[in-house]
């Protein structure tokens, strides 16, 4: 499938936008949705919207098929061990809330420490802060090279055998950089420490084996992924989540309830309370085929294409700074002298070119990098050099403008 093809599955990019055509580079924010997953959604609603796991009519029994039926396919597409180890949440952001509020409280203790990097989204950031405020535990940070990557040597140094958890970012929301995670594993593991791996960056873009990473927790959103907003998941090793207490008390995650106790079903419905995200499930499967269809090597490769491409044609504009590694993953953030990101966005929306502004979650991070904000254009399965070359141009135009402005 080329990428004309793919582009005619997205009917969102089919539009003028300010009266030009739109050119969306915030993908790292939210992706777009492709028909298929547009048309499972529509078909659960129209042909076979129940309830799940209660009913035994036809309809309940086709809509509980088919969510444990996403369950399935989210567990091939990680190559988890089983489909007890897939827990649906609302998103990442969920997702690792439950380990630091379910695994967290339960293994961490005044003295032990919370390893951690300045390029963590702030979902993998205060979750930990919170925890070890509650805990007495220590958070510690991993450093950064200058460039925004990480030195093996550094992990070494800062996991010592006080670690009980390790939470890193898979790839870097603001830098697109790709950390060693099955190396930081190793380590963690040699220690005694839980790795936790925030996967909403790397999901989406290139094929991530739970086993090969040999993490403990991993958490994604479908949103990302081609899938419906609302549903996210997490990954867990089975001997873990057994261990683990649900942090959400209702419906459906119950086996038996008494007038003054209650027990738990088994994996991995008692971390579902409540009635599930049954249509953001059913239509995050439906993205998955359809990224496995594309293929997970040839998206990485083609947005590798694409970084690569915007970050030859950005080194010609002066007075622009791009931060992070050259090799990276699909975006580029960056900076004009002089400007405000705010202010590019806006000149590139007038021209039809939708990017993100902002400290994107990660204030930290923009601290360490010595700003207070920045611009950020990411690319997925459906850009295009092309547009590369129009958010060039809007560029140039938006740093003429602010250099006669001021």
């Amino acid at each position: 499938m080329n990428v004309n093809e793919i582009r005619a599955l997205f009917p969102i990019l089919h539009q003028q936008v300010n009266g030009h055509p739109l050119v969306y580079f915030d993908s790292a924010a939210t992706s777009q949705k492709p028909l298929p997953v547009i048309e499972t959604l529509d078909r659960y609603y129209r042909e076979y919207n129940s309830n799940v796991h209660r009913g035994v009519h036809t309809l309940g029994t086709k809509a509980t098929d088919a969510y444990e039926g996403a369950r399935e396919k989210v567990r091939r597409f990680l190559n988890a061990q089983s489909a007890q180890e897939i827990i649906f949440t609302r998103g990442t952001t969920a997702a690792l809330n439950l380990v630091a509020a379910s695994y967290g409280r339960a293994n961490v203790k005044e003295g032990d420490e919370i390893v951690i990097t300045y390029m963590e989204h702030h979902s993998n950031l205060i979750p930990w802060q919170q925890l070890s405020k509650q805990t007495g535990a220590t958070l510690k940070y991993i450093p950064l090279q200058e460039d925004g990557t990480i030195d093996l040597r550094d992990v070494e140094a800062a996991i010592t055998k006080a670690a009980k958890i390790v939470a890193i970012a898979h790839v870097s929301n603001v830098l697109g950089t790709i950390n060693p995670v099955r190396e930081i594993a190793r380590i963690a593991h040699e220690r005694g420490a839980v790795v936790v791996v925030d996967a909403a960056q790397s999901a989406p873009h290139m094929k991530v084996d739970v086993q090969e990473l040999d993490c403990d927790f991993l958490a994604l959103s479908g949103h990302k992924m081609c899938g419906p907003t609302g549903i996210g998941v997490l990954y867990g090793k089975k001997k873990w989540l057994e261990q683990m207490e649900p942090i959400e008390f209702g419906g459906e995650m119950i086996d038996f309830v008494e007038l003054y106790d209650s027990t738990w079903k088994e994996l991995p419905w008692k971390f579902e309370g409540g009635t599930p995200i049954i249509a953001g499930a059913i239509g995050l499967g439906a993205a998955i085929d359809f990224l496995e269809q594309v293929g997970l090597d040839a998206i990485a490769a083609h947005e590798h294409e694409l970084a690569q491409y915007a970050l030859e044609r950005m080194a010609d504009i002066e007075g622009v700074t791009v931060y992070g590694p050259k090799e990276r993953a699909g975006l580029v953030t960056f900076n004009i002298d002089g400007v405000h990101p705010h202010d590019v966005a806006t000149v590139l929306d007038a021209e039809g070119i939708a990017i993100r502004a902002g400290h994107h979650c990660a204030q930290p991070l923009m601290k360490w990098l010595g700003v207070t904000a920045t611009a950020r254009a990411s690319f997925y399965l459906y850009n295009t050099k092309e547009e590369i070359d129009a958010f060039i141009a809007a560029l140039q135009k938006a740093k003429e403008y602010f250099s006669h402005v001021f």
